[in-house]
């Protein structure tokens, strides 16, 4: 096993500031015989109160479409990605016809998911796993060709920015007040991570209340 870089702290094996490509370097390569080989990334659920709300912000602002929905009784499922095809882009039937029998093998989908009755309750029903105590999720990454121009044509459109291009702090990311009086999360972001964050932006989806992260290309996730 790799030993862990030298200069680590006591809660991370790694130095601050340095890229490790493989991490601690440590993990097995996948021999053809591996059970995982296949496996793939395949999407993420995010529940929602409004699918109205959520579809205008995701398929009108963002630029995703629908592939399918489902009524399946106690909720109904949306399932949205991008067209990859000039073909699929002009022709949304086919987008859908042609993605729903390899959609086990499509990247980068997501699904809404709305529970009937949701939108009956008060905001804040859902937590966005950004608020202390209720933490957990942080955000989803999109890649834009431009984030000044995306941002600029997101805020026409009503969009909140969170964080906006050239900021970096430490409430940005976000870390709280409330970890840091847990002594979690202190100290001061390294500068090769400040330079890397003031080119991301984050805004607010109205539906979900969960951040986004925008990304200039050719940075990819």
């Amino acid at each position: 096993m790799a030993q862990s870089p030298s200069g680590a702290s006591s809660s991370s094996p790694f130095p601050v500031g340095q890229i490790f490509s493989n991490g601690l370097g440590n993990e097995p390569p996948l021999s053809a015989d591996n059970p995982t080989i296949g496996y793939k990334l395949n999407h993420f659920m995010l529940r929602v109160r409004d699918p109205v709300r959520s579809l205008h912000f995701y398929v009108n602002l963002m630029g995703m479409r629908t592939v399918f929905t489902w009524n399946v009784g106690p909720f109904t499922i949306y399932y949205l990605g991008y067209p990859q095809s000039e073909h699929h882009r002009l022709d949304l039937s086919a987008f859908g016809k042609e993605t729903l029998p390899v959609l086990a093998h499509t990247l980068g989908l997501m699904e809404l998911y709305h529970i009937h009755g949701s939108e009956n309750e008060p905001e804040g029903y859902y937590s966005t796993g950004n608020v202390p105590p209720n933490l957990g999720l942080g955000h989803l990454g999109f890649s834009v060709p431009d984030v000044a121009t995306a941002l600029q044509r997101l805020k026409r459109h009503g969009v909140e920015v969170i964080k906006d291009l050239g900021i970096s702090t430490r409430e940005a990311i976000p870390l709280s007040q409330w970890e840091a009086q847990r002594g979690i999360g202190l100290g001061e972001l390294h500068k090769s991570y400040d330079d890397v964050f003031k080119q991301i932006a984050f805004i607010k989806d109205p539906a979900c209340f969960t951040h986004r992260r925008l990304f200039n290309c050719p940075v990819s996730l």
